[in-house]
């Protein structure tokens, strides 16, 4: 089969597939082979499962990137992978802009104070709309479409 056969992945798609054989693996690469101690036959209780975000894919076919519990109210968390971030400019009120600053094109890095700040030249970003708040950067950060729905925040 040629490359040009293959099937092309969403970039959501992969990030997802990477999800899913990252939280399959044990701790010692052997997806989670190692002996354990303790019943191993049919009766044995179940294990919990890790505690993770809901899944989103049932409702929308997309991974959650948070809880809305895990977004701090006048603050932020930056999803680098996803190059988005995700603001609380008031409880309940969630935002999402581009996590990529518009003077150079580095991934801003974090959220403090009510800002977002790039780390390359100091550009900060308002929380609660994007726009510039100290330059060089020379306009807002385009805002992103994310649904918030039974706590969980993933991109629209």
């Amino acid at each position: 089969m040629t490359a040009d056969a293959l099937p092309r992945l969403s970039r959501r798609a992969a990030l997802l597939a990477g999800t899913v054989l990252v939280t399959g693996c044990g701790e010692d690469g052997t997806g989670g082979a190692e002996e354990s101690p303790g019943p191993t036959d049919a009766t044995a209780p179940p294990t919990a499962p890790p505690s993770t975000p809901p899944s989103a894919a049932a409702s929308s076919g997309r991974p959650a990137l948070a809880r809305t519990s895990d977004i701090p109210v006048g603050g932020g968390t930056v999803f680098k992978d996803a190059k988005v971030v995700v603001t609380q400019p008031a409880r309940g009120e969630f935002k999402a802009f581009s996590a990529v600053c518009t003077h150079q094109g580095c991934l801003v890095n974090k959220v403090a104070d009510g800002t977002i700040d790039c780390p390359c030249h100091g550009s900060k970003y308002r929380i609660a709309d994007g726009s510039v708040v100290a330059g060089p950067a020379p306009r807002p950060l385009p805002a992103e479409e994310i649904d918030v729905s039974s706590g969980t925040i993933t991109l629209a």
